[in-house]
């Protein structure tokens, strides 16, 4: 081992100059600010091929591919300005008129010497663009597998689960609706293994993009539950839910995420519980003037996990032990895609589990605050009845492309039962011709068909004269890859529609993009027929808003009657009590959580006096004036009640 002497005269004779520059592995240049070559090292031969010393006195930028020259040229200056950049790629002509990856750190010698000039470490980074086009070719080709996978799959998936639905409209026997639901339940499952599939490549590959929209957390889950309330009767096992008041309120964030989540947990706690029951309760954590901390608890009294297992619960493809494969079946992706989903919000998510005793996962995510003005709105709850669509769109002109027979029986047999006026082509080619001819309201264009497929048809419907050139273009597609979306924008399509689909998803799809006000007078007239004569509905209340965002469901429209029957003497009870204790924060944060409930039912007075009482300045409050609002309020609602009993008793 060399002594400090020894080394100190390896560094000032210069051979620590002739290991690391002339004979290392890196290309070295020194040039000036204009780009003449000055020095470089012998690795420009064994690296570029160009011989010792040749390019001395050559301008650096004249070996640079010509198309790049003007970015380097750009980022060359910014090496003039600071001491120190690194990592910059840019291609150099090798001697035999090829071009090398390469990518130098460089250092500015007015900064350290006073003078004029670059030295440029270069190294070669040809195997690392390889590797990385590679890389990106494999990726390119998994998309296409899958995508290839979801459209095989998805297209006879479609054609069972519409069968299974349209069968399950007419006359069957009690045995007959049993198979029924095994095959439904078969096609069902089968579509989460796909889904799960799918869901995972889009968030691995980082195209997943999360959405900011106003929505109620209370709304989502309350709607969750009940779609699992089946499940959960079957099993005999409880199924419930508690809710903090604070998260009863408009928040900014993406629904779909959130309710992917729920839905992973809460089927997992079903699938593994067979006696007790499953809660979700959902708090709210710390929270500002703009955000808040949603935290939401999975708990269930079910098999539970076992230590050894429960550190590995969240990895794709993992399940508990193989018996839990067997006796329960799925892919072991549910709990690794929550994982993703939450972290994507910047949540997390933690699991405690006994065995034998239960599991409760826990995750939380961060929301920003929103109002009553970013509400998306979304429809009531279905109960998968095609005859509830009954007049709904009425003589409203479809043309139906879809090549495969049995997909199209199933639309055919819904937009009848509709009583759309629709008309079908068996592939793009067939549906450019008779757009030539027909007047259509939208148009639910297949992707995948031989002879001319949706893309190409829709390009060519996009260069035809007005109006032909505008009717809407709905994309039925069975892949669902993350990026799919953009593709058919591009191509001029308006949405898409994923196979398989249901009923009411092609409902809302008919219901967004047909003719606005020929449909506003069609359900006003359809909702005016169901009512009885007697009552009068508008002479109080206008239930135009829940109308449109229920698309006229006359169920949930009572529902929200119900609940607003039963909620508003509470809120009255509420604000009298706070007046009386002269708590006047809590008396304003009563009037704000109301207000929007207003809205609903077109109370625009009721929705200004709480608006003047949340506005209300809490060291100036007038009492008796306070009073009299409140009174006002119990006064008018108790003419509101008896309208909205009139109309909830009677039959709809």
């Amino acid at each position: 081992m060399p002594s400090s002497s020894q080394l100190e005269k390896y560094v000032k004779n210069g051979s620590f100059y002739k290991a690391v520059v002339e004979d290392g592995a890196d290309i070295i240049f020194v040039v000036n600010y204009e780009g003449e070559i000055l020095y470089h090292n012998p690795s420009v031969e064994e690296n570029l091929g160009h011989p010792p010393l040749s390019l001395i006195g050559s301008n650096f930028f004249d070996y640079i591919l010509p198309e790049t020259i003007l970015e380097l040229k750009a980022k060359f200056f910014d090496c003039i300005i600071k001491p120190y950049i690194e990592s910059i790629e840019f291609r150099f002509r090798k001697n035999d008129d090829t071009y090398s990856y390469l990518e130098f750190n460089s250092v500015n010698l007015k900064h350290k010497e006073g003078i004029d000039g670059l030295i440029l470490d270069c190294r070669d980074i040809t195997q690392r663009i390889k590797d990385s086009e590679e890389l990106l070719r494999a990726q390119k080709a998994k998309e296409q597998f899958l995508a290839n996978m979801s459209h095989e799959i998805r297209t006879p998936i479609n054609g069972i689960a519409g069968m299974v639905t349209l069968l399950s409209e007419t006359s069957i026997t009690p045995q007959q609706k049993k198979y029924l639901d095994a095959i439904r339940n078969s096609s069902d499952n089968l579509k989460v293994i796909i889904n799960d599939f799918l869901d995972l490549s889009v968030i691995e590959s980082g195209k997943l993009k999360l959405e900011k929209i106003g929505f109620n957390i209370k709304y989502q889950l309350s709607h969750i539950i009940e779609g699992f309330k089946f499940q959960a009767d079957e099993k005999g096992v409880k199924l419930d839910f508690s809710l903090d008041p604070s998260l009863d309120t408009v928040i900014l964030g993406d629904p779909v995420r959130l309710n992917q989540i729920l839905i992973n947990l809460i089927s997992n706690a079903i699938k593994f519980t067979h006696e007790g029951g499953i809660k979700i309760v959902a708090k709210c954590g710390e929270e500002d003037k703009e955000w808040l901390t949603a935290t939401f608890d999975v708990i269930d009294t079910g098999i539970g996990i076992s230590k050894n297992n429960l550190s590995a619960i969240f990895e794709s493809f993992t399940q508990a032990d193989e018996t839990v494969t067997r006796l329960f079946g799925g892919t072991g992706l549910g709990l690794s895609i929550s994982k993703q989903l939450v972290e994507l919000q910047n949540g997390t998510i933690s699991v405690k589990s006994e065995e034998n005793i239960g599991t409760t996962f826990s995750f939380s995510i961060i929301y920003q605050k929103g109002n009553n003005k970013d509400l998306v709105i979304q429809r009531g709850s279905i109960d998968g009845k095609i005859n509830k669509y009954d007049q709904s769109l009425e003589n409203v002109k479809v043309l139906l492309v879809e090549d495969n027979d049995i997909n199209r029986l199933y639309a055919a047999n819904i937009l009848k039962k509709w009583k759309c006026n629709y008309q079908i082509a068996e592939n793009g080619l067939i549906a450019t011709e008779k757009v030539k001819k027909g007047n259509y309201n939208i148009i639910l264009m297949d992707v995948q068909m031989p002879v001319m497929d949706g893309i190409e048809a829709t390009k060519i419907i996009r260069k035809m004269p007005d109006p032909i050139n505008i009717i809407p273009i709905i994309a039925l597609t069975a892949n669902v890859i993350k990026g799919d979306d953009e593709k058919y924008k591009k191509a001029g399509m308006n949405d898409y529609l994923s196979k398989p689909f249901l009923p009411e998803d092609l409902f809302d799809i008919l219901l967004k993009y047909t003719e606005i006000d020929q449909r506003e007078e069609k359900d006003k007239n359809n909702i005016n027929k169901t009512l009885p004569n007697n009552i009068q509905p508008h002479k109080f209340i206008d239930l135009t808003y829940l109308k449109s965002m229920s698309g006229n469901d006359m169920n949930f429209i009572k529902e929200m009657i119900m609940l607003f029957l039963e909620q508003t003497p509470k809120i009255i009870a509420e604000l009298k009590h706070s007046l009386d204790n002269n708590n006047w924060v809590e008396l304003k944060k009563i009037a704000h959580k109301a207000k929007p409930t207003m809205v609903f039912f077109g109370l625009k007075k009721l929705q200004k006096i709480l608006s003047q009482l949340e506005k209300s300045n809490t060291t100036k409050i007038d009492i008796l004036s306070t009073r009299e609002k409140i009174n006002e309020i119990e006064t008018d609602f108790k003419k509101i009640s008896i309208e909205l009993e009139e109309l909830l008793h009677n039959p709809i």
